[in-house]
C-alpha cells in the first residue's frame, strides 16, 4: 500500500554522523508509523525499503561525508510495510567552522513522473546488485547508474526527472 505526502508537507529528521536519528518531526513520525521513542536513537535505515539499491545510499553517504548536499528520490517503508516516495535533500550540519556534526534531511512530495523514472532506474540498479552478489553489489549498481547518467552529475539527472 502506498502512502503519499500532502503537497505542502515536509518531512524533517536529523541524525548524528553515524546516521542515528536524533530528531524527527511530526509528519515523519506519522508517515513512518513509528512512535518518536522508537525512532530516536535508531539508524535512519529503519525506514529503508528493500527496493532501494545499496549503491544509491553509498552515493548519498559519500556526498554528505564529503560535506556536500545530496538530492535524490528515495522509497521508504513504514512500520506496517506500506511505502512512500520522497524527494530528499540531505545536508551536513557543521559544528564549528568545518567539522560535520550530523545531517539534516528534508523530504517533500515528489512528482509522479520523477518517481516512475527513478523507480525504473532503481529496479535496474537493484537487479545488477543482486546478480553481482553481496561483495560486488555496490559497484554493479553504480555502473548501471553511471551509464544512465551519461556523464551528468546525479544531482543534474535528478533535477531533470
Amino acid at each position: 500500500m502506498e502512502r503519499t505526502l500532502d503537497d505542502h508537507d515536509f518531512i524533517v529528521s536529523k541524525t548524528d554522523t553515524k546516521g542515528r536519528i536524533v530528531y524527527a518531526n511530526r509528519i515523519f513520525i506519522e508517515l513512518s508509523g513509528y512512535r518518536e521513542d522508537e525512532l530516536i536513537g535508531e539508524h535512519h535505515n529503519i525506514i529503508r525499503h528493500p527496493d532501494m539499491p545499496r549503491s544509491v545510499f553509498k552515493l548519498l553517504w559519500d556526498q554528505i561525508a564529503a560535506g556536500n548536499e545530496f538530492l535524490g528520490y528515495v522509497k521508504n517503508m513504514a512500520r506496517d510495510g506500506s511505502f512512500y516516495w520522497v524527494m530528499a535533500t540531505v545536508t551536513p550540519d557543521r559544528s564549528g567552522r568545518s567539522e560535520i556534526g550530523g545531517f539534516t534531511s528534508v523530504r517533500r512530495k515528489p512528482r509522479k513522473e520523477a518517481v516512475a523514472a527513478a523507480a525504473g532506474l532503481y529496479q535496474d540498479m537493484l537487479a545488477a546488485e543482486t546478480t553481482a552478489g553481496a561483495r560486488d553489489a555496490i559497484a554493479a549498481g553504480t555502473g548501471v547508474l553511471e551509464q544512465a547518467l551519461n556523464g551528468r552529475s546525479y544531482e543534474a539527472f535528478v533535477l531533470a526527472l
